[in-house]
């Protein structure tokens, strides 16, 4: 096999926006089937990004029994995402599933048993580790230039910019709000700079203060305030089992004036670093506080076979398709994703009970 041949389960706004571009540009790639319960969606799609003899469901099982299929991209929201990865595994095809993995611990480890019972492929779509300044500070943490990374944050903090469309909004649909969204990402990056995934127990707090008013300066547009039943916020620190904590933050609509997304810091008794003004390196040498600003436009950053792009995306689509040709590793597992599902669990049953959740 020189190409895997995929197939697409969701057509919406990220499948558009990151995936089906990406797998297009990959040359190791050719998706040959769309699905979406919306016909006209797989058909713009199938449009777009396939050829006209390239076949079109509404029915993720229907597509799911297609023999012709080696892979599919599980794009769908975030309640779907375990019944139609372990149905995809089950079938016999590789699966990359939209972040985050699951909406709760028992689905993940679901995913990870039908994936050991099958032998394929699984991974999560967290892109940001494939952005160059998480690549750098990477190698950087696995050169234990930081030594023990004992406090850090993940951060993503939007001011107003609530995403209106799909069901994003949805709380039982997605399982949470911007905790479950774009805090997923930041606590992804911030756990694989720290090789940490034994968590011990966190504390949590969601806050539903905003999604409730009207003309509200939104990116988007207005909410609507009735379907807006998740979290706009959220907070959390978590104890790892070797003592190292993180403060996580989370919101889609904070009265902040410097919103960042998708951003850690991580603190070693080495050295430290952080995203919040690119990427800065703190450390003493010679006895003096010295800031390193790594340029990260020079030389490059590719680093998996067959891959010559730098967009993010475009890394990740190759690398499980590299994974699937037996050309490279994983570099997403779906171990380290579960770890970030178990504890954004975590956040919300602690914040549920208003007690601390331990794992």
């Amino acid at each position: 096999m020189d190409k895997v041949r995929i197939g697409v389960i969701g057509c919406g706004g990220i499948a558009n926006q990151k995936h089906m571009p990406a797998q297009k540009n990959n040359q190791a790639a050719e998706i040959i089937a769309f699905c979406d319960i919306i016909k006209d969606k797989a058909i713009k799609a199938r449009a777009d990004f396939g050829k006209l003899e390239d076949k079109v469901y509404t029915d993720y099982k229907e597509l799911l029994k297609d023999k012709s299929i080696d892979a599919v991209l599980v794009l769908t929201p975030n309640c779907s995402h375990c019944e139609i990865t372990v149905a995809a595994l089950e079938a016999g095809k590789h699966v990359m599933c939209e972040k985050p993995m699951a909406m709760n611990y028992n689905e993940a480890k679901m995913m990870i048993e039908a994936r050991d019972k099958s032998g394929k492929v699984l991974t999560i779509a967290y892109q940001n580790r494939f952005r160059k300044d998480s690549i750098y500070l990477k190698q950087q943490a696995d050169a234990n230039m930081f030594g023990d990374i004992y406090y850090a944050e993940a951060i993503a903090l939007r001011r107003r910019a609530v995403p209106t469309w799909g069901v994003f909004i949805d709380k039982e649909k997605q399982g949470g709000g911007p905790l479950i969204d774009i805090g997923t990402h930041a606590l992804d990056l911030t756990l694989f700079m720290m090789n940490n995934y034994e968590p011990a127990f966190c504390m949590g707090k969601t806050f539903h203060k905003l999604n409730k008013q009207t003309n509200t300066g939104n990116a988007w547009g207005d909410w609507d305030v009735e379907k807006f039943t998740a979290e706009d916020s959220a907070f959390g620190f978590v104890v790892m089992k070797n003592g190292a904590l993180i403060n996580l933050k989370a919101s889609w609509a904070l009265n902040i004036a410097n919103p960042l997304e998708a951003v850690t810091v991580i603190c070693g008794d080495k050295a430290g670093a952080d995203m919040l003004d690119g990427l800065r390196i703190n450390t003493v040498i010679g006895g003096k506080q010295v800031m390193i600003n790594p340029d990260l436009n020079s030389g490059s950053v590719a680093f998996f076979e067959g891959s010559n792009m730098d967009a993010p995306h475009e890394i990740e689509a190759v690398t499980f398709t590299n994974a699937i040709l037996g050309k490279g590793k994983l570099y997403v597992t779906a171990e380290q994703a579960a770890v970030v599902t178990q504890i954004l669990e975590g956040i919300y049953q602690s914040d549920k009970t208003g007690k601390p959740y331990y794992f």
